[in-house]
């Protein structure tokens, strides 16, 4: 959609927005590589972010007429879609994580952290909570 129409000859708004949506996913693929939980955990939060990034610039595009109302909304509800998604796993990987470290110790190999506070999990803010995820028990 941003190769044709009045976003095509845009081309700061057009590339803010490509750049957003191809950081969900290469933060996730990032993420998935480094060498920890942790480090995956926060390359998720980025991802997150970078869709709501998305969404903000999707409103761009229908304030500027790039996009008809209709497929602006349809393209926010799937950006929302992407972002609870990414914090469900979010939510998933530190439940799992509570719950593996206290039964059977943890079998991801962290590297030695001196004079720091290890955080076992990543807390998340209050209005992603509010996103509709059941809570978890």
């Amino acid at each position: 959609m941003s190769a044709d129409g009045a976003l095509s000859k845009d081309v700061g708004t057009r590339d803010q927005l490509r750049r957003a949506i191809l950081s969900v996913m290469n933060n996730i693929a990032e993420g998935f590589a480094r060498y920890s939980k942790k480090e995956f955990l926060l390359f998720l939060n980025h991802a997150q972010s970078s869709a709501a990034e998305m969404k903000s610039m999707l409103y761009v595009c229908e304030d500027l007429s790039y996009f008809s109302e209709e497929n602006s909304k349809k393209l926010r509800q799937q950006s929302d879609q992407l972002r609870k998604s990414i914090l469900a796993l979010i939510r998933h990987l530190n439940i799992s994580q509570k719950n593996y470290s206290a039964t059977t110790g943890s079998r991801i190999r962290e590297p030695r952290q001196e004079n720091r506070r290890s955080q076992e999990t990543y807390d998340l803010p209050d209005e992603h909570i509010s996103l509709g995820f059941p809570e978890s028990r």
